[in-house]
Parts: C-alpha cells; sequence; structure tokens
C-alpha cells in the first residue's frame, strides 16, 4: 500500500489562516516536522493547497 510522506519546510509565518489550518490538519506542527499518512484524495488535496511549503514523497507501507 502507498502512502504520502508530507515533510514541513518552510514555517508557516506569513501565510494565510486558511494555509496554517490545511498544515495543522496534516498534522504538521513545526519545520521539518514529518508524517507518514494515507494517500487519499483529500490529503492529496490538502497538500496541494500547501504545496509550496511542504516536501512530498510516496512511500511502500508492507503490511
Amino acid at each position: 500500500m502507498k502512502k504520502l510522506k508530507v515533510t514541513l519546510r518552510r514555517s508557516t509565518i506569513g501565510t494565510t489562516d486558511r494555509q496554517r489550518a490545511t498544515v495543522r490538519g496534516l498534522g504538521l506542527r513545526r519545520p521539518q516536522d514529518t508524517r507518514v499518512l494515507d494517500n487519499t484524495p483529500a490529503i492529496r488535496g490538502m497538500v496541494k493547497r500547501v504545496i509550496h511549503l511542504v516536501d512530498v514523497a510516496e512511500v511502500e507501507v508492507d503490511q
């Protein structure tokens, strides 16, 4: 099963409230924070909204 590894690369200082809420919704708190999330359309939409702040990579997770 593929998942997304999302890392916050830039600070949310100077971003809109909507972008900050999206970053928090992804579970990211501070720069260099990383989360492995399910590869769903909802998560992809959230990542697309803040793509200028994060790095994204697909990872294979064995179950």
